[in-house]
């Protein structure tokens, strides 16, 4: 039986912080007529000396979510938005320098691409205008992020992209796989690989005495490394093209340890199209949302410690 005359252990304040989430800012760069954007959902979260605040309530040491807001969209203003991460390098150095109980902030991006609308020939003569260069339509292709974290010190920039839909139509093979009692899948040697990529990249820039990264260049050039990877890859499992997409990205780009992928795996089955007499030549598929088999690896530079969270929901 319990002792019940023994005093509970007293309870004690883990981890905490807090910030404005998703905060939406567009900021119009006008180059004389022509006009470019930069559409951001920037989150920001703060940590440090608040434990007064969750034991007794007293806001001394709080700097309102509020102004955490406001500061989002005078920084756009005062600082511009150069790139996801330098915009939030920018917000992070702030917050950590500006306020004494913050001793670590994270700042959380997503950037949404748009893309310049070419106008026809005849443009200028009917719309009364000169060339078009200031409409534009939002990109599909995927949403671009970024996370950094700042303790005064030391910085931490993670980025990455998700909803990246990509597609092989052939060269791709699934076989030789363990087989038990419950397997009905048929091996395949012709098969369409395809998968929505979820992908983070750390950089091995930490401090301010290292030469900063391009992150703009920084980031095509590693979608173009992974997409290169995937489409050049001959797959006998999403898992080779997985690594190969990652080896792709660490071999070419000097600034990044680590890449770490979710790939959903996004099944595309056969129709059986005999039952009408039809003989389906890999040219007909029923495309499956779910259930679906999900591969998730970190791949590393040799020699450098895994970092990225493995539930990339944590990002």
């Amino acid at each position: 039986m319990a002792d019940i005359s023994r005093p509970a252990r007293p309870v004690i304040l883990g981890q905490n912080q807090y910030g404005k989430a998703e905060n939406r800012v567009v900021k119009i760069t006008r180059d004389g007529a022509t006009h470019h954007i930069k559409d951001l959902n920037v989150s920001v979260a703060l940590s440090g000396d608040m434990d007064e605040v969750h034991y007794s309530g007293s806001n001394a040491n709080v700097l309102p979510t509020d102004t955490t807001k406001n500061t989002v969209y005078a920084f756009a203003k005062e600082h511009g938005i150069e790139s996801a991460e330098q915009f939030g390098i920018h917000l992070a150095r702030h917050f950590v320098t500006s306020q004494e109980p913050i001793h670590r902030a994270r700042i959380r991006i997503e950037e949404y691409a748009w893309e310049r609308i070419e106008a026809s020939d005849a443009n200028s003569r009917f719309s009364g205008s000169d060339e078009v260069k200031h409409s534009f339509v939002r990109k599909g292709q995927e949403t671009r992020l970024t996370q950094i974290t700042y303790d005064g010190e030391r910085w931490e920039v993670v980025s990455g992209l998700k909803d990246l839909v990509v597609m092989n139509s052939t060269n791709s093979e699934f076989w030789g796989y363990v087989k038990d009692k419950y397997t009905t899948l048929k091996e395949a040697y012709d098969r369409i690989l395809a998968t929505e990529v979820s992908g983070r990249w750390r950089f091995n820039w930490t401090d301010d005495e290292q030469r900063m990264p391009h992150w703009e260049k920084s980031y095509e050039q590693v979608k173009k490394h992974m997409l290169q990877a995937f489409a050049e890859t001959y797959s006998l499992s999403l898992q080779q093209t997985l690594y190969q997409m990652g080896s792709r990205i660490i071999n070419h780009r000097s600034e990044i340890d680590e890449v770490r992928f979710s790939l959903p795996n996004k099944h595309h089955f056969l129709v059986d199209l005999e039952p009408f007499g039809l003989k389906n030549d890999n040219e007909v598929y029923f495309a499956a949302d779910r259930p679906y088999g999900l591969i998730e690896a970190t791949v590393l530079r040799d020699g450098c410690e895994a970092k990225i969270p493995v539930d990339l929901t944590n990002l």
